[in-house]
Parts: C-alpha cells; sequence; structure tokens
C-alpha cells in the first residue's frame, strides 16, 4: 500500500487542464461526477476542433448527456479548473448541473462570481450550488504560466 490517497476530481481536472496546455489550448480541464463515478473528463480543445465553443465544460456536458439520454444531467456535479463564462454558466444551468466546484477565479471572463453573475439573473432558470477556489492556486498558476510563455 502506498499510503497516497486517490486524485481528487479536481486532480483530475487539474491533469485535464496539463493536457490542455501542453496541446496549446488554454488550460482549462474539467470533469462530471455523478454519484461518485467520473462521467467524463476532459480540456479545452477550441485550437484542436476550430470551434470557440469548445470550452471544457461544454464538452464534457456534451458527452454526459449523450452518455445518459438526456439533455439533464441530474445529480451531477462539475469541477472546472477556472470560473466559467456566460456562455458555459448557461449550459450549466441549462444541464441542472446539481454542484459547481471551480478553481481559479476569472474576473475579467467568468460570469458565476465574477461579470454578470449568471446564477443571480432572475431570468436563471436554475442555479447550482457553487463552490469556488478548490485547487485554485494550481489552476491560477498554470494559467498564469501558460500566458507568460505567449507573451
Amino acid at each position: 500500500m502506498s499510503g497516497t490517497s486517490p486524485p481528487s476530481f479536481m486532480d483530475l481536472a487539474l491533469a485535464e487542464a496539463r493536457a490542455a496546455a501542453d496541446a496549446g489550448e488554454v488550460p482549462v480541464g474539467c470533469v462530471i461526477v455523478r454519484h461518485g463515478a467520473v462521467l467524463a473528463q476532459t480540456g479545452n480543445h477550441t485550437l484542436a476542433d476550430r470551434d470557440p465553443t469548445a470550452h471544457a465544460e461544454l464538452l464534457a456536458i456534451r458527452r454526459v448527456a449523450a452518455l445518459l439520454d438526456s439533455e439533464r444531467l441530474i445529480d451531477c456535479d462539475l469541477y472546472v479548473t477556472l470560473e466559467p463564462c456566460a456562455m458555459c454558466a448557461a449550459a450549466i444551468s441549462f444541464a441542472r448541473i446539481r454542484r459547481l466546484y471551480y478553481g481559479a477565479a476569472d474576473p475579467k471572463g467568468g460570469a458565476v462570481e465574477n461579470g454578470v453573475r449568471f446564477f443571480e439573473q432572475p431570468t436563471c432558470h436554475h442555479r447550482p450550488e457553487v463552490y469556488g477556489g478548490i485547487g485554485e492556486s494550481e489552476a491560477g498558476e498554470l494559467l498564469k504560466g501558460f500566458f507568460r510563455e505567449r507573451r
């Protein structure tokens, strides 16, 4: 027995973010879990797919919707390394994600606790429980390092 604990769901999302960075993508990773089982995990693919909507959250939501054969991801929790943008926050709401866990805050592009605060709008039909700052330092360092190398 090694004495180490298994990786957390955010650890898996961080691994996806590192893989995205290695592929030249903005390092964001996402994992969707239901009843303790990982249903999908992926990173950003906007460059590889030539698709501006290929954010990690949307790709994971699409995979789980296909897996469950439902547009409602009831009892699913989403772990993502960066505060979701408005597009991803809307998808999280529409999919009826139960809980959102995110790493680094995004004062410029985030839409959960920054920007438009999507889930606080009266037009938002579903508000997940939100937990920010999970793995924040590592997620933030991945992003800072990625953009530092490109300047």
